[in-house]
């Protein structure tokens, strides 16, 4: 491939099948269980056709890909100093992406990609809901070349003696933090048993559905299929089966950590930051620090006491979770740190480290709603019903578990919410289980809002909320007068300095 991007070009041919076998799947898992009936409700005098609607598909497929393949040119305007993609089949299109606005830049490779021998390369930036431009096959050198014009805003060639092959680029990059797999390890067994859990249950309740279906396929005798499932559950008493659960948990858990930081590496690409992992499919994510909205670093009681925490980026992007309370998709997390390694990040983010400066703490009408509308309310309904339900009466005691456990949390939610400000950050803390500190530097802010309750006037507190690019930051139940004494503090140094968010 050329690499004198200033004249439009092509990406590798064999981008052709990546796409088609791209294609292909989305149609399979679309139509995985008509194929499956197709086989075998039908006689064999229909395998034929089915045969032949697969090989019509695929071919369509291909006929796609190249079409796409056809008229997908890239290029960058020296002068203008943009990135401009040409696409489409029917309907071209033209996304022109100015280099100032380039958020970060990924290198990505799937099974597929590398048993071609190609990449693929992501471009995002912060007005988009996902990657921006995706070239789905670029050899090495070109992949490395492109990425150094997208983020160094130069659109001179680069030799391609610099980059011409992995040693160079090694030497470039030269990693100064890595992850190794005992941290993987420990990081696996430590974090992230909330998602873990949910993607347990979500496969538990996927896999009970489709087994319907196939069991409507295959004309199996549901009745004899619940029984039996129920006699070996009763092989099992309660205790074993959640700790087969614990062990299926810390399994997917560490299966999840491998999958997705194996070979974490940093390395600091002159003015960028270069982070690459991954076990089947590798990627490589170049971002900017000054880009950096919020950076977090979160620790729970193990990681502590194996001297590990979690580090998160988040950059601007487009776009809410279902909360409203954090941007999506633009999170970058680097697990297994010491507390050196987070300085050191932290000072090539931030450019030193941040000190805590006063603190400010909530005031303890921070405990009420909580425990009225999580604790006492279901508490009192499922008394209700146990008064009214004899049966219920033994897991009473349940309640009362819960009550106890709810208050615990509450309360440590309560004593770990704070906020920092010294004159050159601002210091978020928050937590249960997982201690989070939120970093953000006054000028990422980008709107400031306060509210306070009527029935709070008389008492002087109310809340605040920091929104930046990349989400929001809360302080809630706070001093009124101290929180509109700092938004004038804020504002004012927003107003009167010279940074630039982006």
């Amino acid at each position: 491939m050329n690499n004198d991007f200033s004249k439009p070009q092509r990406q590798s041919a064999f981008g052709i099948i990546i796409i088609a076998a791209h294609t292909a799947y989305k149609i399979g898992k679309a139509t995985i269980f008509f194929l499956i009936y197709a086989f075998v409700k039908m006689g064999a005098a229909y395998t034929t056709y089915t045969l032949l609607g697969i090989g019509l598909i695929i071919l369509l497929c291909l006929i796609f890909s190249y079409l796409w393949y056809l008229n997908f040119t890239f290029f960058l305007d020296k002068e203008k100093q943009e990135f401009v993609v040409n696409k489409g089949i029917l309907n071209r299109d033209q996304v022109i992406i100015q280099l100032d606005k380039i958020q970060q830049v990924n290198i990505n490779q799937n099974i597929l990609q590398k048993l071609i021998g190609v990449y693929g390369l992501k471009i995002d930036t912060a007005g988009s809901s996902g990657e921006e431009v995706s070239i789905k096959a670029i050899d090495e050198v070109s992949a490395y070349n492109l990425k150094e014009h997208l983020l160094s805003r130069k659109t001179e060639t680069v030799p391609t003696a610099l980059v011409s092959d992995k040693k160079a680029t090694d030497a470039e990059n030269t990693p100064i933090l890595r992850i190794s797999s005992w941290t993987l390890f420990k990081v696996g067994l430590t974090s992230n048993y909330g998602q873990s859990l949910a993607l347990m249950v979500a496969f538990f309740l996927y896999t009970i559905q489709e087994a319907r279906h196939i069991m409507d396929v295959f004309e199996l005798d549901k009745g004899y299929v619940k029984s039996t499932v129920l006699g070996l559950a009763t092989l099992f008493s309660v205790a074993v089966i959640v700790f087969i659960l614990l062990v299926v948990l810390l399994i997917i858990n560490l299966l999840r950590t491998f999958y997705k930081y194996f070979e974490l590496e940093i390395s600091q690409h002159r003015h960028s930051l270069l982070l690459s992992s991954g076990l089947i499919a590798k990627k490589s994510t170049l971002i900017s620090p000054n880009k950096v909205q919020i950076t977090k670093y979160s620790q729970n009681y193990f990681q502590k006491k194996l001297n590990m925490l979690n580090i998160s980026l988040k950059q601007a992007h487009f776009g809410e979770s279902k909360k409203g309370h954090e941007m999506q998709g633009n999170t970058l997390e680097i697990v297994g740190c010491n507390t050196h390694e987070r300085d050191e990040l932290l000072k090539m983010i931030l450019t030193r480290v941040p000190l805590k400066g006063k603190t400010f703490i909530p005031d303890w009408r921070f405990l009420n709603l909580p425990i009225f509308f999580k604790l006492v309310l279901p508490v009192a309904i499922f008394l209700i019903i146990i008064f009214n339900v004899p049966e219920l009466k033994p897991y009473i005691g349940f309640a009362i578990a819960y009550l106890i456990t709810g208050v615990l949390m509450i309360y440590i939610s309560y004593r770990k919410h704070r906020i920092s400000v010294n004159q050159d950050f601002i210091i978020k803390t928050s937590g249960i289980w997982d201690i989070s500190n939120e970093i953000i530097m006054p000028n990422k802010i980008q709107a400031i809002t306060t509210s306070q309750y009527p029935w709070h006037k008389s008492v002087d507190v109310g809340h605040l909320c920091l929104h930046t690019a990349a989400g929001e930051i809360h302080f809630k139940y706070g001093n009124y007068t101290e929180i509109k004494q700092l938004v004038n503090y804020w504002l004012y140094q927003v107003e009167s300095g010279n940074e630039n968010w982006m």
